[in-house]
Protein backbone atom coordinates (compact mmCIF):
# COMPACT_ATOMS: atom_id res chain seq x y z
CA UNK A 1 0.00 0.00 0.00
CA UNK A 2 1.12 3.85 -0.49
CA UNK A 3 0.18 6.40 1.73
CA UNK A 4 -0.45 10.00 0.85
CA UNK A 5 -0.73 13.28 2.36
CA UNK A 6 -4.28 15.41 1.24
CA UNK A 7 -5.68 18.65 2.61
CA UNK A 8 -9.00 19.23 1.14
CA UNK A 9 -9.30 16.88 -1.23
CA UNK A 10 -12.12 14.76 -3.05
CA UNK A 11 -10.92 11.60 -4.38
CA UNK A 12 -13.32 9.87 -6.94
CA UNK A 13 -11.24 6.54 -8.21
CA UNK A 14 -8.00 5.45 -7.49
CA UNK A 15 -5.96 3.00 -10.50
CA UNK A 16 -2.72 1.27 -10.06
CA UNK A 17 -1.28 0.21 -13.51
CA UNK A 18 -4.69 0.77 -15.09
CA UNK A 19 -6.30 -1.45 -12.24
CA UNK A 20 -8.87 0.00 -9.85
CA UNK A 21 -7.51 0.07 -6.63
CA UNK A 22 -9.01 0.38 -3.22
CA UNK A 23 -8.76 3.76 -1.17
CA UNK A 24 -9.47 4.95 2.26
CA UNK A 25 -9.46 8.31 3.96
CA UNK A 26 -7.56 8.14 6.92
CA UNK A 27 -8.32 10.21 10.34
CA UNK A 28 -8.30 14.05 9.79
CA UNK A 29 -5.87 16.32 11.58
CA UNK A 30 -6.24 20.23 12.64
CA UNK A 31 -3.23 21.15 10.11
CA UNK A 32 -0.97 18.19 9.09
CA UNK A 33 -3.91 17.19 6.92
CA UNK A 34 -5.23 13.29 6.00
CA UNK A 35 -3.43 10.50 5.42
CA UNK A 36 -5.11 8.81 2.04
CA UNK A 37 -3.88 5.18 1.14
CA UNK A 38 -3.96 3.13 -1.63
CA UNK A 39 -4.17 -0.63 -1.42
CA UNK A 40 -2.51 -1.89 -4.86
CA UNK A 41 -5.15 -4.34 -6.37
CA UNK A 42 -1.66 -6.57 -6.92
CA UNK A 43 1.48 -7.56 -5.06
CA UNK A 44 4.67 -5.38 -6.92
CA UNK A 45 8.12 -6.82 -6.78
CA UNK A 46 11.28 -5.08 -5.77
CA UNK A 47 12.08 -2.72 -7.88
CA UNK A 48 8.52 -2.81 -10.39
CA UNK A 49 7.37 0.50 -11.04
CA UNK A 50 4.20 1.39 -10.54
CA UNK A 51 1.65 4.51 -12.66
CA UNK A 52 -0.68 5.49 -10.27
CA UNK A 53 -3.65 7.93 -11.17
CA UNK A 54 -6.33 9.61 -8.94
CA UNK A 55 -8.93 11.40 -10.20
CA UNK A 56 -9.96 14.30 -7.49
CA UNK A 57 -11.36 17.21 -6.99
CA UNK A 58 -9.02 20.47 -4.79
CA UNK A 59 -10.43 23.29 -3.57
CA UNK A 60 -9.23 26.73 -2.62
CA UNK A 61 -8.59 25.11 0.91
CA UNK A 62 -5.99 22.61 -0.31
CA UNK A 63 -3.61 24.47 0.57
CA UNK A 64 -0.71 21.48 -0.04
CA UNK A 65 -1.69 22.10 -3.92
CA UNK A 66 -0.11 24.56 -5.56
CA UNK A 67 -1.06 25.22 -9.72
CA UNK A 68 0.95 26.58 -12.16
CA UNK A 69 -0.89 28.69 -15.12
CA UNK A 70 -0.38 27.21 -18.34
CA UNK A 71 1.67 30.39 -19.18
CA UNK A 72 4.16 29.67 -16.24
CA UNK A 73 4.80 26.35 -18.00
CA UNK A 74 7.34 25.20 -20.43
CA UNK A 75 4.30 23.91 -22.91
CA UNK A 76 2.51 26.85 -22.13
CA UNK A 77 -0.29 24.90 -22.89
CA UNK A 78 -1.42 23.20 -20.17
CA UNK A 79 -1.92 24.13 -15.97
CA UNK A 80 0.71 22.46 -13.79
CA UNK A 81 -0.21 20.85 -10.59
CA UNK A 82 1.90 20.16 -7.67
CA UNK A 83 2.60 19.53 -4.49
CA UNK A 84 5.06 20.18 -1.75
CA UNK A 85 3.81 16.71 0.23
CA UNK A 86 6.17 13.86 0.76
CA UNK A 87 4.99 9.87 0.03
CA UNK A 88 5.67 7.69 2.75
CA UNK A 89 5.53 3.68 1.82
CA UNK A 90 4.92 1.37 4.31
Amino acid sequence: SQVLDTKDVQVFKVTVNGQDAQFAFGEKHSFKGTPLEITFPNELRRGQEAIVEISFESSPQSSALQWFTPEQTSGKKQPFLFSQCQVEFI
